[in-house]
């Protein structure tokens, strides 16, 4: 069965891993950096915003299962793509929304995707499409944060319960919960 891997950037990776792990043919998500230029960052180097780099999610999907345009679907709803360079009171090039594509058939999907979700928005969507680059993982206390540390983090759990309270109202049938009902 072929997989594939999709990159995206949309504030805090904490926030954007919790929507993603509860998606049907989503079968691995993993948070790091990418779109920057210093070699092997660390989170104290990308929260200090002269890296480049974005605070991001790499997911690996099984496309039979989840279409990489509906991925990009629930992507553009979890968040706010109409935000330039921040996600609510997180600040800087470092949470801004983004997509890595990493071939010319996500590239065209990732810029269909944008004008889809348009309509959805009163202001202009402002993600950028980037080209993919080297993917470094963020350290491992980051991986899988919301099931772990995150529950008892304040920050997390003003943002996330109502980004999963969103995902659950508008893609309810995508939900590994509900597939195995």
């Amino acid at each position: 069965m072929a997989r594939e891997i999709a990159t995206v950037a949309g504030g805090c990776f904490w926030c954007v891993e919790a929507v993603f792990q509860d998606i049907v043919g989503v079968e691995s998500v993993e948070s790091g950096y990418i779109g920057g230029t210093v070699v092997n960052p660390t989170y104290k180097q990308v929260c200090g915003g002269n890296t480049g780099h974005a605070e991001a999610v790499r997911l690996t999907f099984d496309p039979a299962l989840l279409a990489y345009g509906d991925l990009l679907d629930i992507f553009f709803h979890t968040h706010d793509p109409t935000q330039l360079n921040r996600q609510g009171n997180d600040i800087g090039t470092q949470y801004r929304s983004a997509i890595f594509p990493n071939s010319p058939a996500q590239a065209e999907e990732a810029e269909a995707a944008k004008r889809r979700n348009q309509a959805d928005w009163e202001k202009p969507i402002v993600t950028t499409i980037e080209p993919d680059s080297h993917w470094y993982p963020a350290e491992d206390y980051h991986q899988g944060y919301w099931e772990g540390e995150g529950q008892r983090n304040p920050y997390c759990l003003a943002v996330i319960p109502p980004k999963l309270a969103k995902l659950r109202k508008s893609y309810a049938a995508r939900l590994k919960a509900a597939a195995e009902a």
